[in-house]
């Protein structure tokens, strides 16, 4: 089947998202292909300085998926055995999973209902009772969500209350800001964000960990490339020659290659545009829905979403129709929505911990009526009214 970039949107497949290749994407992994690197070569720090300069931040380590970077943050800063990290529900699984790659506890704190990112007076009510018991989290790890950021000052206050690190997933946030400060530079002690190919800026599969801190960044360099250094500074034994390197501690393979750092870096390069775009596409559904019995995706006078997602709420008291149905009925007329998320303490790995139903509320109740509607910068107008037009059939 057609999809909407290049076919007429009488027949056109919508997908909920799609990446944008343009022809100077193609001619820069083309450059690479012929370059004397495929693999570790110059496009990776040359993608690392360009990040770290747009978004101002010290230190960039690219690697292989956002996953592989929320592990070696939460390394980095010393999660193990007997330690505890809290996140979100509302989120991917890779949220909650890098904690217990740690061998450490994860537990869960509720979503605000309106931003759909952790609640602060969730958090700041849960590490009171923590810290009366003695269970207080090592580490906390705020989503944020479809790229709205979440409150970092707020968290950043209690952080600094209560003594937890911040590792920030910013997977859905490559390009936000808050309060004037692009995401990953103000408040967390490092930040991940994400290239998978739905992502704002693609490098097929590919992540980042962003941070101020020098040690913090030279820790994940190793643990990102199997804790191998050729630096003399941090070698243990005698150097015999120019061929020596040392293994200094238990690392992984989660490096990015140079193909993907050389399509992320012209991708990166497309950010400003693309992010309008979005917007443009995100200020058009409001207008489109704003009479449908749906609860639209809020916005914050001080942040600016990178509008990874555009998220409804079905509103039950307005219809009688089902996230189910609605489902069903975008589907068989080909557009493809979505669902993000299925609660994290709701699959069976997490049940089995001794999550169920009911423990995050707000979570919850977001996941029965949530729908992400098609959202990307080469949706076209006329494909967007096409949506709301079955949409309003189907409610």
């Amino acid at each position: 089947m057609a999809t909407d970039a290049n076919a007429s949107p009488a027949n056109a497949y919508i997908p909920y998202s799609c990446q944008t290749i343009e022809d100077e994407d193609v001619a820069a992994v083309v450059g690479a292909l012929k370059s004397p690197f495929l693999t570790q070569g110059p496009e990776i720090p040359a993608f690392e300085r360009a990040f770290a300069e747009l978004h101002d931040i010290a230190h960039c380590i690219a690697v292989s998926n956002a996953t592989a970077g929320l592990h070696i943050a939460c390394l980095a800063l010393g999660l193990g055995p007997g330690d505890r990290a809290w996140t979100v529900p509302n989120s991917f699984v890779a949220s909650a999973n890098c904690i217990r790659y740690c061998g450490a506890e994860a537990d869960f704190v509720d979503i605000d209902p309106i931003s759909r990112t952790m609640s602060v007076a969730a958090l700041a009510e849960k590490l009171a009772a923590a810290e009366s018991s003695g269970e207080l989290p090592k580490i906390v790890i705020p989503v944020d969500f479809a790229g709205m950021p979440s409150d970092m000052p707020a968290i950043r206050t209690l952080a600094d209350r209560y003594g937890f690190k911040i590792v920030e997933d910013a997977s859905h946030a490559v390009g936000a800001s808050l309060d004037g400060n692009m995401v990953g530079s103000a408040w967390a002690d490092i930040t991940v964000f994400s290239f998978h190919a739905v992502k704002i800026v693609t490098t097929a599969e590919g992540g980042l960990c962003a941070t101020d801190d020098a040690g913090l960044a030279q820790r994940m360099r190793l643990l990102a490339s199997h804790g191998i250094t050729r630096d003399r500074d941090l070698m243990e034994e005698p150097v015999p020659g120019d061929w020596y390197y040392e293994q200094v501690l238990l690392g992984y393979n989660y490096r990015m290659t140079d193909l993907q750092a050389a399509l992320g870096r012209s991708q990166l390069a497309r950010l400003p545009s693309m992010q309008a775009r979005r917007e443009s596409l995100v200020n058009r559904y409001n207008r489109l829905l704003a009479d449908m019995p749906l609860k639209l995706p809020s916005a914050r006078p001080n942040a600016v979403s990178a509008h990874h997602l555009y998220v409804v709420e079905i509103d039950p008291a307005g219809t009688s129709a089902t996230r189910a149905s609605l489902f069903a009925r975008l589907r068989e007329a080909g557009i493809g929505v979505n669902v993000h998320y299925i609660p994290i303490h709701l699959q069976p790995y997490y049940q089995r911990l001794g999550f169920k139903p009911g423990d995050y509320p707000a979570a919850e109740a977001y996941y029965a009526n949530a729908v992400s509607l098609p959202l990307y910068p080469r949706l076209s107008e006329e494909s967007q009214d096409r949506v709301a037009r079955e949409l309003a059939v189907a409610l």
